[in-house]
């Protein structure tokens, strides 16, 4: 029964893609509108392909990157016992109340309550039978990844199974709220310097498997403009706080929200970005990082030999080509980008251009990037829908500088100096201790 559902399901899936994919905006609004219909997995998948507009397509990724992941939420009662079987104790023996869902998706449901000790928290509790929706799913999806591998050299480039394998990953991780509550917990370690941004606190006491209890945190949503207005916000610097935030996140800590779509952030009365749901988050590491500054930098100076110096040193690129002719393909495919106003300049649209490069240059997709852009493509969206003037690359370019004069400057150098000559300065002493 299980795998005839699940077929039944995969051919839904196909029906509604095959239609969409590489085709206009609208038909992407489709395609999304049919996977909510598909439920949970069918949700999932379309998140991870928002990631993936080399497969999809540029237009098609950034319809799915607002793929909302919203389904009706399941009883209290069934809520109520789901976290007495976690806790392995009676509701009422950990909360003084505890209220019906304020928000529902396609893995748990958050619920509003209070501790008996008068803290006001907020609930998050797995769907009953999760796992086992989405185990037949998965199977369903890695199946027709392999068989489209074996058919389809294309599929076989654009790693069809390494989508479901990513998917499968997330689904994981996501499966164990206690994985949540340490993601929630580290970006709050990283980012307590940051005086306009937090992390709502998590009650470990309160936090297992199926379960993860965090401090509840007003604030107004960050998709109400006119709510923002009112409160006394300015929503011009909220969104420049806001990718700001961002790109400090993944630059300069290497750890990120990878999930910042309008649902998950809200403003408090003191003006700081609070950030929810920390069930995909994403990691780069330093060579990464040097990588995404030396591009953004790039771009920002319109210096295209650095961006493609860049690509090659990281490997998107292959040795066997040109970076002169990958320079020049950069400047005849960003140009006319930024023959427009700044404000025009959307980081969507340049990725567009960048991923029709592809084929060219035979550029490999890079698992860790994926994440990253689809990332700053929603959170650039959510800022142009707080202010339409929006310029994305005057908010980047400061923590883009930052970030290369504190790891590539002179001060750089002179702390690798440094370092090395303590090193050799310990070997010296070691090498002394022997001799005598």
């Amino acid at each position: 029964m299980g795998i005839v559902s699940s077929s039944a399901r995969l051919m839904r899936f196909a029906l509604a893609t095959a239609p969409f994919v590489l085709i206009s905006q609208r038909r992407g609004d489709k395609l999304k509108a049919a996977l909510e219909g598909l439920g949970p997995a069918a949700i999932k998948l379309g998140q991870v392909l928002a990631t993936r507009p080399d497969i999809v397509g540029s237009e098609i990724a950034v319809a799915l990157a607002e793929l909302q992941d919203r389904l009706p939420p399941f009883s209290a009662l069934k809520a109520r016992r789901a976290v007495e079987a976690a806790l392995g104790v009676g509701l009422e023996a950990r909360f003084a109340s505890f209220g019906e869902a304020v928000a529902a998706a396609s893995i748990a449901q958050v619920h509003r309550a209070v501790t008996k000790d008068g803290r006001e928290v907020a609930v998050k509790v797995l769907r009953p039978g999760i796992e086992e929706a989405f185990a037949r799913d998965l199977a369903a999806f890695a199946f027709a990844a392999r068989l489209a591998e074996r058919c389809s050299a294309e599929a076989r480039r654009l790693r069809f199974a390494a989508v479901v394998e990513t998917l499968k990953a997330s689904v994981a991780i996501e499966l164990d709220l206690r994985m949540e509550a340490a993601a929630a917990s580290e970006l709050a370690e990283t980012c307590k310097v940051d005086a306009g941004f937090r992390v709502p606190a998590v009650d470990w006491s309160l936090t297992a498997k199926r379960v993860l209890t965090t401090e509840w945190v007003d604030g107004v949503s960050i998709r109400d403009v006119g709510a923002l207005r009112a409160a006394g916000h300015d929503p011009k610097q909220i969104a420049v706080r806001l990718m700001r935030q961002f790109l400090k996140m993944a630059l300069c800590d290497g750890f990120f929200h990878a999930d910042l779509h309008p649902g998950n952030l809200f403003v408090m009365a003191d003006g700081r970005l609070v950030a929810v749901d920390f069930g995909i988050m994403g990691r780069l590491d330093l060579k990464t990082r040097k990588f995404m500054a030396d591009t953004l930098m790039g771009f920002l100076s319109r210096d295209y030999a650095r961006v493609a110096n860049a690509h090659f040193a990281y490997g998107t690129v292959s040795k066997d080509h040109s970076v002169d002719l990958f320079a020049q393909t950069l400047r005849a495919i960003v140009e006319p980008i930024f023959g427009h106003p700044s404000r025009e300049v959307s980081i969507a649209d340049l990725l567009s251009r960048l991923f029709d490069t592809t084929r060219e240059f035979g550029m490999q997709t890079q698992p860790q990037l994926l994440l990253l852009q689809k990332t700053m493509v929603v959170a650039e969206g959510v800022a142009r829908s707080l202010d339409p003037d929006f310029d994305m690359w005057e908010a980047a370019r400061p923590v883009a500088e930052g970030w290369l004069a504190e790891h590539t400057g002179p001060l750089a150098k002179l702390k690798a100096l440094a370092e090395t000559l303590k090193a050799l300065a310990r070997l010296a002493s070691e090498w002394a201790k022997r001799a005598g």
